[in-house]
């Protein structure tokens, strides 16, 4: 039987929302919403799991660091939070400020923890109809900057509108700041080149199918606006001929999916790029 790839679902709003969590922080979250059930009732007493062995086979790193790391995390993830301004499935905005979890336990023995979402979290995790981002967990396992995961977040997020088969999306800077919680940090646009867009970009352009850049916009003689750019990398012919010759069950589509594509469109352009 095939192994279906673990896959993170998000609303858009969530996508949007302003946060911060560290890159451990990070990881015990999306690896938990990698295994939210989309086709059961939502309940905020189900636990979520995750061990020190699957972060560090996900990331490729020691066990004892993995091990360390995630412990120092789930210590700090209860009193995280987030200003989430949209309902989970659009319509009337809201500003909600939420807990991204109710409860963590930290098991030492088992290497293990375990969360319960919050209450008001789990609309923006599951039983979404519409307004939501979904892409592979291994496409950020190897990130090591969460700065980088949300970047790609925001082209995940846009992903289906591409035209030639790139895509473009114009992000306002002082939205950039409220969104990443960046508050004094990074204040010269300078900086925030550095510390955040660059080292983002390229890690988008290691660890992912995409190849991304980035251009600056000005309003006047003010630097305002960055211009995200993508496109899907070429792969090699050997590749491309296996994945021709691979059978189209629902467990390669569904592992072939580009981030924002639904079941449906994938099957149908996998059938296309077979022809």
């Amino acid at each position: 039987m095939e192994r279906t790839e673990a896959k993170v679902y998000k609303s858009n709003a969530l996508v949007e929302a302003s946060f911060r969590l560290s890159l451990y922080e990070q990881r015990i979250i999306l690896a938990c919403i990698a295994k939210v059930r989309h086709d059961e009732a939502v309940s905020d007493q189900v636990r979520y799991r995750v061990s020190a062995q699957e972060i560090a086979e996900q990331t490729d790193t020691q066990l004892a660091t993995a091990y360390q790391n995630l412990r120092a995390a789930a210590e700090r993830l209860f009193e995280r939070r987030a200003t989430i301004y949209e309902k989970p499935n659009g319509g009337e905005p809201d500003e909600l400020v939420t807990r991204w979890v109710q409860a963590v336990v930290y098991k030492k023995k088992e290497g293990t923890v375990e969360i319960r979402f919050a209450t008001e979290m789990l609309p923006y995790l599951a039983q979404l109809t519409e307004r939501f981002t979904h892409y592979a967990l291994s496409d950020v396992a190897k990130m090591t900057s969460g700065y980088a995961i949300r970047f790609y977040e925001l082209i995940a997020q846009w992903r289906g509108t591409e035209k030639h088969g790139k895509g473009e999306r114009l992000i306002e800077i002082e939205w950039l700041r409220q969104a990443l919680q960046l508050e004094d940090k990074f204040k010269l646009i300078g900086d925030l080149k550095r510390w955040v867009i660059e080292p983002s970009i390229k890690q988008i352009n290691e660890h992912t199918h995409l190849k991304a850049e980035w251009e600056q916009r000005k309003t006047g003689r003010k630097i305002t606006h960055i211009l995200l750019k993508w496109r899907e990398k070429q792969k090699p012919k050997s590749v491309q001929e296996t994945a021709k010759r691979q059978r189209l069950t629902r467990a390669v589509i569904e592992r072939s999916a580009r981030p924002g594509e639904t079941w449906e469109k994938a099957k149908e352009r996998l059938e296309k790029e077979r022809r």
